[in-house]
């Protein structure tokens, strides 16, 4: 294994994790929710939902979206480059939706939120979703 050191950037990563958890911390402690996004878009498109609800989901929703645009006035964005084609994509975001719905939430949830509050459902959850990584990139890399 290499480390890309002229690109690791421990503090922004960190800074990154702290305001994470501090949007996890906050928003469990003032709304009483859990900071996982595929609950928050799920309850936002369903159906009826108090106002004051979907106003909550839709401004944590916005932060998400805006935050890199406002990361990106103090610095610049780095560059992104996907090396799989379309129909690898549809077929990893399915997956990925899938597995959300059978595992009762998304790695935000159960690996950010649900290990904080020790959870052994988000435990086991959150080792699966590494387990199957770790294989993923190990066929996809030396197998395949």
């Amino acid at each position: 294994m290499n480390i890309d050191w002229a690109h690791f950037t421990p503090w922004s990563a960190l800074a990154g994790g702290v305001l994470v958890g501090l949007a996890a911390a906050l928003l469990v402690l003032l709304n009483g929710r859990i900071a996982g996004i595929s609950g928050i878009l799920g309850g936002l498109l369903s159906w009826p939902r108090t106002p004051g609800d979907r106003a909550w989901r839709l401004a944590f929703l916005a932060g998400l979206i805006s935050a890199p645009l406002v990361y990106s006035l103090r610095a610049p964005l780095p560059i992104v480059t996907i090396e799989a084609g379309p129909l690898t994509l549809v077929v990893a975001g399915l997956l990925v939706g899938v597995g959300t719905r059978y595992g009762a939430g998304c790695t935000s949830g159960h690996g950010v939120c649900g290990l904080s509050r020790l959870s052994p459902r988000s435990l086991v959850a959150t080792v699966a979703f590494m387990a199957a990584g770790f294989a993923t990139v190990f066929v996809g890399r030396h197998l395949l």
